[in-house]
């Protein structure tokens, strides 16, 4: 097996691809987001840029999320109002809003004093889906990568918002346990689901793809067998994962009104 690499590692990205190496997989950095004539892989472990140009040739599936699954969750699970809306009616806001692209880097996730502080449309298409959630203190945030239907793998990285790493506490590892008792089957076999404590209860914060998501200091050989999964060769995915393979880039065609 080979698993391919982007032009620049992470920390967390190097210590995946030793992590590899241990288990005695090859790995290709590729010095571009061009793939040379001949170069064969399996899995990728990169951001959604260097995903999209380079998945597709080397027929490599990558899961995620469907960009909506925040939206869909219970608000005893969430903690706060999130709506998937295009970013065209997103300017609109006239509130403090945290906003983000749903599977992607492109909108900066951050928290914005109103609309008027997006990327705006000469930079952005207005169609571009992303996530508008209002703005919650997380005391405290955690990394889990979750592999079939259980916790595989966890960290501790985030305290009142700022860099705080460690072990996943107990509860936290308890709180994705359930969250995957009810709503695992709305996420791909391999995921990253990032969690928090919110006024003293415990919330969801985010989903990520877990072939795009850095670990932290949860166990590399652990989050290897999370890649692994998540980012395949496209005639491995099972019956059940296919719904979660990443499209082609465009707009998101299942938008929500935007909560008044």
């Amino acid at each position: 097996m080979t698993l391919v690499l982007p032009p620049r590692l992470t920390a967390s990205a190097q210590r995946l691809r030793d992590a590899a190496h241990r288990r005695g997989l090859r790995t290709v950095q590729l010095p571009t987001f061009e793939v040379p004539a001949g170069t064969c892989a399996d899995h990728l472990h990169a951001g959604p840029s260097f995903a999209d140009a380079v998945a597709p040739l080397l027929g490599i599936a990558p899961l995620e999320a469907e960009p909506g699954w925040l939206t869909r969750l219970p608000r005893e699970l969430t903690r706060r109002e999130i709506a998937l809306v295009a970013i065209g009616e997103a300017y609109e806001l006239r509130r403090p809003a945290f906003v983000k692209s749903p599977n992607d880097k492109s909108i900066p996730a951050m928290i914005y004093t109103d609309g008027s502080r997006l990327p705006g449309p000469d930079a952005v298409d207005r169609r571009t889906p992303v996530l508008v959630s209002d703005v919650v203190d997380f005391t405290a945030e955690y990394r889990l990568h979750l592999l079939d239907g259980a916790v595989h793998a966890g960290s501790q990285y985030a305290e009142h918002g700022r860099l705080h790493l460690g072990p996943p506490s107990a509860d936290a590892l308890a709180f994705g346990a359930d969250l995957l008792a009810g709503y695992g089957h709305t996420l791909p076999s391999a995921i990253v689901v990032d969690v928090g404590l919110v006024d003293g209860h415990w919330a969801v914060v985010e989903a990520n793809a877990a072939w795009a998501s850095g670990a932290y200091v949860a166990d590399s050989d652990l989050v290897l067998d999370v890649v692994l999964r998540a980012a395949g060769p496209t005639a491995s995915v099972s019956a059940r994962d296919r719904q979660f393979v990443r499209p082609l880039s465009g707009p998101d065609q299942s938008l929500s009104p935007l909560p008044a």
